[in-house]
């Protein structure tokens, strides 16, 4: 029975050239006559090549440098695409195929031994042997020990962990026969991979491809040393990009090769989308490999790296210096409306015309007004700064007269002791409630304060409460000050005079706007269609400071945010120089196997994690700063929020994917020939 050899690799009438056509050379929107049309020579590298190679076979590709052997091999082992012609794998047309297939073809099937190693520098040796595994998704430990046992096979156990660098020529070119073999290397391609070596490590290297050629390898050896070409099977001799010889140098033909070796998985491959699709790397297992590299990447260029940090660690630590300091503010202000009460008014007279005097607001006026449905508490109120007097000591303080109704409306209760009764208001008994200010001025360390005697100016008063201590303004101590019953304070201390104003706290059941209108048609009525009087509230002035908050915090968000930019600006530019500086290991984990979308998550991965590096000490030293202004200062209130923190990372985060897509993306799209070829 006749045995069919069907040839593993089959080229037709292969051809390869570049130029050929007219660029048409233009400026913008001129006229035609300003174009000019450059004739670009086409220049032939390889012309009509067509060759079979099977199964097992030791070939060497020899010729002289530019006789086009270099980018045959390229199209051999699809880094590089013809120009025309059919390029046959396994009967499969692969001339066409799209990049990603091409990787996996790569991946499975092939197995590049350079003259230059092409290692990557970063890598220990075992990493670098890993690398066509990583992008074929086995499991770490499991390419780990494969990698291990390689390097092991090759003489290289003591030199596991060793980077390129610390290796010699020959240990280094055994490390990169050793990835050739990572994932099978059922096809060897050699590139002149002993141009760069002494003798004696040309020879081991040539046992070692003699050695994979007798275990069943496919080797494809280029080289331009007769010596070297003559130790292979069978030599094809390229001129001027055409195939001028073929011819073996051994007893052995094809038909041997196919009756003798136990046929590849190669022969029998199926190149659909389906198989291909098993083999994609596990998104987990190359995310935690370009982390690692993207680390090492990082701390090898320490100073380079801190300067690209510093847009996002101030970006970030702004970003939460700003809210936190905007949100105390906001959370005082909400306590301040909760202690005044958001639907507390006031009432005071005011000239009705520049020449008049102030008008007056009277207990006549104020009875009416209890009796509004609108209105639920009511509190007339006078006050002056007065001498306050305990003994050897005195001190200036504000002394307000009231109604009972005073701690309920304005939300201020007696802490110690207790408030005045409506017997003791009627009365205008002598009794006073003094706030923690006074008390502390006043009494000092004293623990004696409840029915002890204090001159407010020269009437005698006895205290029977101490107010809770509240927030003060920046411009007024709130706690520094006295209450005395209303009927008190216009009998012993201010004589028979209005009320300065009065405080109202307003039904809820009805609209703030309509309870206004009522209370200002109903005093209007009162005087006579005068109006010498004004109706205001706290809720108005602290809208306005929330307002102005609101408006700060826009702007500090904006700085933040050009902080933010101008640091994703800085790690694009730093992403693009990295791109540029490696483009040769690009190159290589192509040529491994890589997809356009590993490379992509490759330098995507570097620049979120410096982004994400940048937020984490961003938010570091913002807590550092924020604790340090506490330290010295309590007059600024600071709410620090894990939400705001985690939104400032966030957008950290965001950044580095916004501004590395670019450089990842560029990187992704470069011709493997091209990157390997880089210097």
């Amino acid at each position: 029975m006749t045995t069919v050899n069907k040839p593993l690799i089959e080229l037709l009438d292969i051809g390869k050239y570049y130029g050929g056509s007219c660029d048409n050379i233009g400026h913008g929107k001129q006229d035609k006559s300003s174009r000019k049309n450059i004739f670009q020579p086409k220049v032939t590298v390889l012309n009509n090549i067509s060759l079979k190679i099977y199964s097992g076979e030791f070939v060497a590709i020899i010729g002289t440098s530019g006789s086009g052997k270099s980018t045959l091999m390229n199209i051999l082992g699809c880094l590089d695409r013809p120009t025309s012609g059919q390029y046959l794998f396994c009967g499969f047309d692969v001339a066409n195929f799209k990049s990603d297939k091409l990787a996996w073809l790569r991946r499975e099937a092939f197995g590049f031994i350079f003259q230059q190693y092409h290692l990557i520098s970063s890598e220990s040796a075992t990493e670098n042997v890993e690398v066509p595994a990583l992008y074929a998704g086995l499991p770490e430990q499991e390419r780990r020990k494969r990698a291990q046992e390689l390097l092991s096979r090759l003489g290289l156990s003591e030199r596991l962990d060793y980077r390129p660098k610390q290796l010699s020529g020959g240990q280094q070119q055994r490390v990169s026969i050793a990835r050739a073999l990572m994932n099978g290397g059922n096809i060897i391609l050699a590139d002149e991979p002993t141009g760069a070596l002494d003798t004696a490590t040309s020879i081991e290297v040539m046992a070692l491809l003699k050695e994979l050629s007798y275990a069943g390898h496919t080797i494809i050896l280029i080289t331009h040393d007769q010596n070297v070409a003559k130790q292979a099977q069978r030599i094809i001799e390229v001129n001027d990009g055409e195939i001028i010889k073929d011819y073996s140098t051994s007893h052995r033909d094809n038909s041997e090769l196919s009756s003798n070796k136990e046929p590849s998985f190669l022969a029998n491959m199926s190149l659909n989308d389906k198989e291909i699709g098993k083999s994609h790397s596990s998104f987990f297992s190359g995310l935690r490999d370009a982390a690692r590299a993207a680390t090492r990447v990082m701390l090898s260029n320490i100073f380079r790296t801190t300067l690209t940090l510093l847009g996002i660690i101030i970006g970030v630590a702004s970003v939460i210096i700003m809210m936190s300091i905007t949100e105390g503010a906001k959370q005082k202000i909400k306590n301040d409306m909760g202690a005044f009460g958001n639907s507390i008014m006031y009432i005071n007279g005011i000239p009705p015309t520049p020449l008049d005097p102030d008008g007056e607001i009277t207990l006549a006026d104020i009875k009416i007004l209890e009796t509004l449905p609108e209105i639920d508490l009511i509190n007339p109120s006078i006050g002056e700064d007065r001498l306050l007097r305990y003994g050897k000591i005195n001190m200036q303080s504000y002394t307000r007269g009231t109604a009972i109704t005073f701690p309920e409306l304005r939300n201020w209760p007696v802490e110690q002791g207790r408030f005045f009764t409506k017997e003791e208001y009627e009365h205008a008994d002598a009794v006073v409630i003094i706030g923690q200010s006074v008390r502390e001025k006043l009494f000092r360390e004293s623990e004696k304060i409840i029915g002890e005697y204090i001159l407010i100016e020269k009437a005698l008063f006895q205290v029977i409460g101490v107010f809770k201590e509240r927030g003060n303004d920046s411009y007024q101590d709130k706690n520094n000050q006295v209450i005395v019953p209303f009927t008190t304070a216009l009998s012993r201390i201010f004589g028979h005079s209005p009320p300065e104003y009065i405080s109202l706290a307003v039904n809820d059941n009805y609209p703030f706007e309509h309870t206004e209108k009522v209370i200002k048609n109903t005093l209007l009525n009162l005087h006579k269609g005068v109006l010498d009087f004004e109706i205001h509230n706290d809720a108005a002035q602290i809208q306005a400071k929330s307002a102005i908050i609101a408006q700060m915090t826009l702007l500090l968000g904006a700085i933040a945010s050009i902080s933010l930019l101008v640091g994703g600006i800085g790690v694009m530019n730093v992403m693009l120089m990295t791109v540029r500086e490696r483009t040769r290991e690009i190159g290589i984990r192509m040529a491994t196997g890589a997809r356009k979308k590993d490379i992509m998550r490759q330098f995507l991965t570097e620049s979120v994690l410096l982004t994400t590096v940048g937020g984490a000490i961003g938010i570091v030293l913002s807590l550092g700063l924020l604790g340090f202004s506490a330290l010295i200062s309590d007059e600024i209130p600071i709410v620090i929020s894990s939400s705001v923190m985690s939104t400032a990372f966030g957008c950290a985060v965001i950044t580095g994917i916004i501004f590395g897509y670019m450089p990842a993306s560029k990187a992704a799209r470069l011709d493997p020939v091209t990157a390997l070829a880089d210097e």
